[in-house]
């Protein structure tokens, strides 16, 4: 096993951080033995340095290539992610009958359900762009502690901002304790907000409004 010096890092970091794969599958590669460094197979569990050569075998590459990604206009009603009792998951629209074709576009498979989590959450009462990947190199761009992702959201309100609102809403909030990330936020018109966030905590836009005064209607 490699030394573990302080600037070591795990394989499955180092190829996760590299955007090769996530790490989860970077240790099913790993394990596979589709994964070498420095000219060596690569164990599960093993450290290399940050600037060590990784080679990846081309099952790996087939095996990335197979995985799918899906855009869905989630409608109102559905949750994002696994629901509570008496909850519909967006998930379930994922259907030949609903899927969008273009020439040269292959039909939805079985296989291609399996492992299919989306990258991002929008409420049961919003609706919008949501998208489900097996590919975990695109849930780390779309979600991930490092993504700078932008999320926009069109925002209709009823209140009275309170004196300051608008600057607080893009510098200057706290959610659960934690100072949240700069955003952009203008008027559009005399109901309707822009958001764009680079963060997404739950409920996220609609507590940032009842902060300031307003009361987010869709």
């Amino acid at each position: 096993m490699a030394d573990e010096t302080p600037q070591s890092l795990r394989i499955s970091k180092l190829m996760a951080d590299r955007g090769l794969c996530s790490r989860r599958e970077a240790d099913v590669w790993i394990e596979r033995g589709w994964v070498k460094v420095n000219g060596q197979i690569a164990k599960l569990g093993e450290r290399a340095e940050p600037g060590a050569t990784i080679e990846i075998a081309k099952e790996a590459r087939r095996d990335r290539e197979a995985k799918v990604t899906i855009i869905m206009n989630k409608p109102i009603g559905y949750v994002s992610g696994q629901p509570e009792p008496g909850y519909e998951p967006a998930v379930r629209l994922i259907t030949h009958e609903n899927q969008y074709f273009e020439r040269g576009d292959s039909k939805l498979q079985r296989e291609h359900l399996d492992k299919l989590a989306p990258a991002g959450r929008l409420d049961i009462d919003s609706k919008g762009l949501l998208v489900f990947t097996q590919d975990g190199r695109i849930a780390r761009q779309l979600i991930g502690e490092d993504s700078d992702m932008e999320k926009e959201y069109l925002v209709r309100v009823l209140g009275e901002l309170i004196p300051g609102g608008l600057k607080l809403l893009n510098h200057g909030l706290e959610l659960d304790g934690k100072k949240l990330k700069p955003a952009r936020v203008e008027w559009l018109n005399n109901d309707q907000l822009r958001f764009v966030l680079k963060e997404g905590k739950k409920r996220q836009v609609r507590r940032m409004c009842e902060l300031v005064g307003l009361r987010v209607t869709s």
